[in-house]
């Protein structure tokens, strides 16, 4: 067994460790991933490591490729700052480590990696990966997998020393990172792969290869699997392990009830800054529908945590960089102000109404867009990469807010001037959610990945979600609305939309999640 420590580097030099995989010698035996799975107890169906093997070529002129897919250390790691409890964190030498005790399952780390290097243990139900065998490096022995390469394949070293092996091998070859284009840095290194391993776009799934569906021929996890279509290709993935969706049912469903609950307030707060005098009994309305439906999506945020009893360490332990930690404190703060309005119009008074409005309206924003920089930190999916989602997520707020309340004055009067208001705010919000919509349709994207994504949602897997959403809470409650404008119809517009909307947030969560990234 060699020695890290006999590796030379320089005695003034921080160690900042990196790894280089040659992919030119690698044979494909698998032996680090049974390695690394009795060095870490991984249990079945779950890998820290694994050998992605490719077919490239045409018969008979055909080789196979392989490539040690792991976790890439990067030195800007998104899974770090995204994690709500420090759970994921950077060591002083670079390595990117877990707290699995600490950990609360939110999946969010598993989001925020471009590399899918990340997976929750289904026996402890926390996150973990790779973590470089750190307990190994710090008792000065190399990791599991570099000791039982046959061929010496695996390399780890001192970045930061000239001297390293690592760092030779980088200078003397051409040595490539996967997605240098995220600018997470990563550390680990390949010599010889190719651009078939490296991008998991290149290779396409075959329905002629071993490790297939028996019933479609694709890969179980893959997304053409439903879609079986026979093709020779220039390279066809041979093997790999499954990846599936960090965040399910629960993610869509929750941005739905958290839009409602924000509309519903921003709403109140549209006619009260407009001048209109609004009963007691509409506080009260107003702010109970915005706290049921606040107290159902932290319910839903809760449910979808694997540890959901230490759900109370994102405000015990706070990782202030993470906009789980913050949306779940405006979250908060918008739940105090319903609350008093709550308590105002239970005492038959308005006379907080105005101030009430100002800071309900500003939290109630910001709890509609928050979730548009919490997918922002997913370097990972493409599709969410959008900077027009802000926006999006606040039309979409103010869409739900106007329709319950249109809903809501069928069975407790509006005066008329705030009937029209929200009648008024329901076609103008639809209208930019409209527009939204179709200008992901109509501009092209620049970036593969979120390309593949948005043909996932509009004419893929997801497209029934997409065009239910499209239609019915777009383009029928506009029509609707616009050109009927009656009482009856604009009350079916609001049914529509309030329905489409959730249509619409399921295609578009799930399809950011459908393409895969290693």
């Amino acid at each position: 067994m060699l020695d890290v420590e006999s590796v030379p580097r320089s005695t003034d030099t921080p160690i900042r460790w990196g790894k280089v995989i040659n992919q030119e010698t690698c044979i494909g035996c698998h032996a680090c991933s049974v390695a690394c799975k009795m060095e870490h107890d991984v249990p079945l169906s779950v890998n820290r490591t694994y050998v992605k093997q490719v077919e490239v070529g045409v018969y008979p002129e055909v080789s196979r490729q392989f490539q040690i897919t792991r976790c890439n250390q990067c030195d800007d790691a998104p899974c770090v700052p995204i994690c709500p409890v420090t759970a994921m964190f950077k060591r002083p030498d670079g390595i990117v480590d877990f707290d699995r005790d600490v950990c609360i399952g939110c999946k969010a780390c598993m989001a925020a990696c471009p590399y899918d290097a990340i997976y929750i243990n289904p026996n402890v139900h926390s996150a973990e990966k790779c973590n470089f065998c750190a307990h190994r490096i710090d008792q000065g022995l190399e990791p599991a997998c570099v000791i039982v390469c046959p061929v010496e394949a695996i390399v780890v070293g001192n970045l930061n020393d000239p001297e390293s092996e690592v760092l030779q091998l980088i200078s003397r070859h051409k040595a490539d990172v996967r997605k240098p284009e995220k600018g997470t840095n990563p550390k680990v290194f390949y010599v010889g792969a190719s651009d078939y391993t490296l991008n998991p776009s290149k290779a396409v799934y075959e329905n002629s290869h071993m490790y297939a569906d028996e019933k479609t021929g694709y890969p179980v996890h893959s997304e053409k699997a439903a879609h079986p279509k026979h093709s020779v290709a220039a390279a066809r993935l041979a093997y790999d392990v499954p990846h599936h969706s960090p965040w399910h049912w629960e993610v869509s469903l929750y941005t739905w009830t958290k839009s409602i609950a924000a509309g519903s307030f921003l709403m109140f707060a549209i006619l009260i800054l407009a001048g209109l005098s609004l009963t007691p009994a509409w506080e009260i309305t107003a702010s109970l529908v915005g706290l049921i439906f606040l107290g159902i999506t932290g319910i839903l945020l809760i449910y979808d945590l694997d540890h959901p009893m230490r759900f109370i360490r994102i405000f015990t332990r706070p990782q202030w960089r993470s906009w789980l930690v913050r949306g779940s404190f405006i979250i908060a703060g918008y739940g105090i102000v319903l609350l008093l309005l709550l308590i105002e119009g239970l005492m038959g008074t308005t006379a907080w109404n105005v101030p009430l409005a100002v800071a309900g309206a500003l939290l109630g924003g910001f709890t509609a867009m928050y979730t548009a920089f919490l997918f922002a930190q997913a370097k990972g999916r493409d599709l969410w990469q959008n900077p027009s989602l802000p926006l999006h997520l606040l039309s979409q707020a103010t869409v739900a807010g106007a329709a319950a309340f249109t809903l809501i004055a069928l069975v407790l009067p509006l005066p008329t001037v705030a009937i029209v208001w929200v009648h008024v705010t329901l076609l103008l919000a639809v209208a930019v959610h409209l527009a939204l919509i179709l200008s992901e349709m109509a501009i092209p994207h620049t970036i593969a990945d979120a390309k593949r994504a948005a043909h996932q949602m509009i004419y893929g897997k997801y497209r029934g979600y997409f065009w239910t959403g499209l239609l019915a809470g777009a383009l029928i409650p506009f029509v609707l609305a616009f050109f009927v404008g009656s009482t009856d119809t604009v009350a079916v517009a609001s049914a529509f939309a309030l329905l489409g909307l959730l249509a619409y947030e399921h295609a578009f969560v799930q399809a950011g999640q459908s393409v895969p990234l290693s």
